[in-house]
C-alpha cells in the first residue's frame, strides 16, 4: 500500500504560533481563559484544557486575563476588554489582523465593503466589525444580488471586496467576476484577495493528490472551515474521500481495499493526529 502525504498537511504558521504561545502562557499562569476555541480542532483543544485552558464565550467571564483565538474577535470586544481592564494575549493569526487593518482603512476612506466568507465563522464575524456600517457579508452565490442592491441603495461609488483567509479560491474568483458584471459603471472597485497563501497552496496540493489516488483521507476538526474545503476539493476528484479528526475514526475494512491512499490535513491539525492515521494504515 502506497501513502501520498501532502507536504503542506498540518499546522499553518498562524495556528502553530497561537498554540505554542498559549502553551507558554499556561505554563506561567496555570489557568487562563480563551474567548472561543483557540483553533478549530477538538484534539488540540482537549490537550490545552488539560494544561488549564478554559473556553469562555463572553469576555466578562474571564479572570482579568484573556487569550484571543487565532480566528480573531470583533472590534468592540477589544474596546470592552480595555474598559474592564482585562489583560489581552492576542494570538490572532497575522493574516487575519492584516484583513482587519485593510477593512478599517478602506471603511474610513468611505468605501462600501463586501466581505466574502462564512456567516457563522468566527473569523468573518470578527472581520465584519472592522468593515463599518456600510458593509455586507456574502457567503453564497445567491446572496450577491441582495448585496449589490444594498450597495447601490447606499449611493456610495467606492467598493472594496475582501475574503475570509480560508475561503475557497475558486468560489472567491467566481463571486468577484459576478460582482464586476453586476455593479455597473462609474464604481471605484478594489479587490483584495486576502485568502492566505498557506490555504491556497494546500487547496492546490489537495486537488493534485486527489487526482492520483484511489482513496483520500482528510484529517481535521469537524468545525474547521479550511478542512471542509479540502474535503470538498478532494471529493470532486476522488469519490472515496473521507474526513476524520483522529485515527480512531478510521474504518480498517474500508482502507484495506485501496493500494494508493492520499492524506491531507487542515491547518489546525497537529502532527500527532497525522502520524496516528499513517500508523494505522501502515499497520
Amino acid at each position: 500500500m502506497e501513502i501520498v502525504l501532502g507536504k503542506t498537511a498540518g499546522f499553518c504558521y498562524g495556528v502553530r504560533n497561537a498554540v505554542q504561545k498559549a502553551e507558554e502562557k499556561l505554563k506561567k499562569h496555570k489557568k487562563l481563559s480563551c474567548l472561543g476555541e483557540l483553533v478549530h480542532n477538538g484534539h488540540v483543544i482537549r490537550k490545552l484544557e488539560k494544561l488549564g485552558l478554559k473556553i469562555v464565550e463572553r469576555i466578562e467571564d474571564s479572570n482579568n486575563k484573556i487569550i484571543i483565538r487565532a480566528h480573531g474577535i470583533a472590534k468592540e470586544i477589544y474596546n470592552k476588554a480595555k474598559k474592564l481592564n482585562i489583560e489581552v494575549f492576542d494570538y490572532t493569526c497575522p493574516n487575519v489582523l492584516k484583513i482587519h487593518t485593510i477593512a478599517d482603512e478602506y471603511s474610513s476612506k468611505g468605501y462600501f465593503v463586501f466581505l466574502i466568507g462564512g456567516k457563522s465563522h468566527p473569523e468573518s464575524l470578527g472581520t465584519i466589525s472592522f468593515c463599518g456600517k456600510d458593509s455586507y457579508l456574502i457567503e453564497k452565490e445567491e446572496e450577491i444580488d441582495e448585496a449589490i442592491k444594498i450597495f447601490k441603495k447606499s449611493n456610495i461609488k467606492k467598493l472594496l471586496i475582501i475574503v475570509q483567509t480560508t475561503f475557497s479560491l475558486d468560489k472567491f474568483n467566481r463571486f468577484v467576476e459576478q460582482i464586476k458584471q453586476k455593479i455597473g459603471e462609474n464604481i471605484e472597485l478594489e479587490v483584495k484577495n486576502t485568502i492566505c497563501n498557506a490555504t491556497k497552496i494546500r487547496q492546490e496540493e489537495t486537488c493534485e493528490i486527489s487526482k492520483k489516488v484511489q482513496c483520500m483521507i482528510i484529517i481535521g476538526g469537524r468545525n474547521s472551515s479550511n478542512t471542509k474545503k479540502l474535503f470538498d476539493i478532494a471529493k470532486e476528484n476522488c469519490k472515496n474521500t473521507i474526513i476524520v479528526e483522529t485515527e480512531d475514526e478510521l474504518d480498517a475494512k474500508f482502507i484495506k481495499q485501496f493500494e494508493k491512499i492520499g492524506i491531507m490535513a487542515g491547518a489546525s491539525t497537529p502532527d500527532d493526529s497525522i502520524q496516528g492515521v499513517i500508523n494505522v494504515i501502515e499497520n
